[in-house]
């Protein structure tokens, strides 16, 4: 339960779902951990989950003058910062003949240029060891109906992955991909219990993911025991796009 003892993580989109059970798994294993989110109740309650391991910062992923600045604040609070975790992002259903161009630019700025400017501003503060997991998702590498927007950003996650990692190897910094498939979060909770077993019936394990053994490839990546995984994208979709 020590493998990211004195350790500091950033997670960009924390405060609830699958990022905030990244945090959490990371304050378990010993780091210290901020969280960013965009509303302070939310951040707040999230942040009463991570003990004293863990503080938030209220900033939108898409801005990337407020993730500036809470880089710097990070850098004078804690002079490095060892792991990256990008996890905010957004799914919105559209198919071509309904894509609009706000669809679009919300879609890719969040989920395409926010992670760019993030890493700009983090990869600064990262010593020889450090770790980046960029959140992707299996969407990138199949076609679902609707999702097309999505599927793309998420392409562009993994293109992103295998570049970053060939630019920052030479500093000692890591940089690969997580790509859940349907994971059972709040967004899921939402849906119809048809669209539920419709889901389910794709997936060969036979169920949807938890958000749990999301965080659990993500702490893998982020640790020491991957020293030598770099550029790479671990699944975690029950065999879905794999079989």
């Amino acid at each position: 339960m020590d493998r990211l003892t004195g350790k500091t993580a950033l997670i960009v989109g924390g405060a609830s779902g699958i990022g905030l059970k990244i945090a959490e798994r990371f304050a378990v294993e010993g780091a210290s951990v901020i969280i960013t989110g965009r509303r302070q109740n939310e951040l707040d309650a999230a942040v009463a989950k991570l003990g004293t391991a863990g503080q938030g910062a209220v900033a939108d992923a898409a801005n990337p003058a407020q993730i500036s600045a809470l880089a710097a604040n990070i850098g004078k609070q804690f002079g490095v910062l060892d792991i990256l975790v990008i996890n905010a992002g957004m799914s919105e259903y559209s198919e071509l003949d309904t894509i609009t161009e706000d669809h679009f630019d919300r879609t890719f700025g969040l989920n395409v240029r926010a992670p760019i400017f993030a890493a700009q501003a983090a990869v600064p503060l990262m010593p020889q060891g450090g770790s980046i997991v960029l959140i992707g998702s299996i969407a990138g590498m199949i076609g679902t109906v609707g999702y097309g927007t999505y599927g793309a950003s998420k392409a562009a996650i993994r293109a992103f992955a295998r570049t970053w990692a060939h630019e920052l190897a030479p500093r000692g910094i890591r940089v690969n991909v997580v790509s859940p498939g349907p994971i059972d979060t709040a967004m899921f909770a939402a849906v119809s219990n048809d669209v539920r077993q419709s889901l389910t019936r794709l997936i060969p394990a036979g169920r949807l993911g938890r958000p749990e053994e999301v965080a659990s490839a993500a702490l893998f990546l982020a640790s020491d025991e991957a020293s030598f995984i770099v550029g790479a994208e671990l699944c975690v979709d029950g065999g879905m796009a794999q079989v």
